[in-house]
């Protein structure tokens, strides 16, 4: 029985002093930790708080006001004005510096491109223009009798003149009141070509005004070729070129070129 007793009391010491070693090195270890984190060195072994983020103090920002002026409101585009054509001119011309190469099978004829002094048009881009007419597939080079060339400088066959209608009625020889300023004519080995009709085309043309220029062309270097005027050939069918179209047309439709798309002469009766 005494054995008893003794035994319990030893385990019983044994068991307190155990627990005395285990709660005083819980306490050096909580003591080490407190200590560090006090010294500054014990950072990785204590819990991180989560950051609260601050309140700003600032007013919410507001978009700035843009300072630029506002775009102006779409305009109506205005037309360019009308090209001006003085009724006159001082009947003295300067020379277009433009060349062409040799068009058409035939002997070459040698022209040049005069424009009046005075006159807004460029004569080299007038005489690029109306070198386009003669070589012109169905232009009077389709015939393998003629051939031209646009020249600068040297002699030449014929002159093809742009000129205000007044220096045009006084080359023309215009006496009639009611064609004053408003016909084209070939005197001598010039065509003159009348600045108002180059500019604005003829009423009587139903087309753009560049097919009425080459009609122009057409009709008055035909006159050159030793051609004479013609007449409508029937109702709805094209007029020659050598008809005085700008007179009307008789029932014939506006066209502007000596040969159709096939290469045949678009003819009419012979005017006497």
């Amino acid at each position: 029985m005494r054995r008893r007793r003794r035994l319990r009391r030893r385990l019983w010491g044994a068991a307190l002093t155990v627990a005395g070693m285990a709660v005083g090195g819980g306490g050096v270890l909580l003591y080490q930790e407190t200590a560090a984190a006090r010294a500054g060195t014990g950072a990785a072994t204590q819990p991180r708080a989560s950051p609260v983020p601050a309140r700003s103090s600032a007013p919410p920002s507001v978009p700035a006001r843009s300072t630029a002026p506002p775009s102006p409101a779409p305009t109506r585009s205005t037309p360019p004005p009308a090209p001006r054509v003085p009724a006159d001119g001082p009947g003295t011309f300067r020379r277009s510096s433009a060349e062409g190469e040799p068009q058409g099978r035939g002997p070459v004829r040698r022209y040049r491109v005069e424009v009046e002094d005075g006159v807004t048009v460029d004569p080299d881009e007038a005489a690029r223009e109306v070198a386009a007419v003669p070589g012109h597939p169905r232009g009077w080079t389709a015939d393998p009798r003629y051939g031209f060339r646009l020249v600068a400088e040297g002699p030449v066959d014929f002159t093809v003149k742009i000129a205000t209608p007044g220096t045009t009625d006084r080359l023309c020889g215009v006496t009639r009141p009611e064609s004053r300023g408003m016909v084209n004519c070939r005197t001598g080995h010039d065509v003159v070509v009348n600045l108002r009709l180059w500019t604005f085309g003829s009423p009587r043309f139903d087309g753009p005004v560049g097919e009425y220029r080459a009609l122009i062309v057409n009709h008055e270097v035909g006159h050159e070729l030793g051609r004479g005027h013609e007449t409508c050939p029937g109702p709805g069918r094209p007029a020659p070129a050598m008809m005085q179209q700008i007179k009307g047309l008789r029932g014939c439709t506006a066209n502007a070129w000596p040969y159709d798309a096939r290469g045949r002469y678009v003819a009419g009766p012979a005017v006497p």
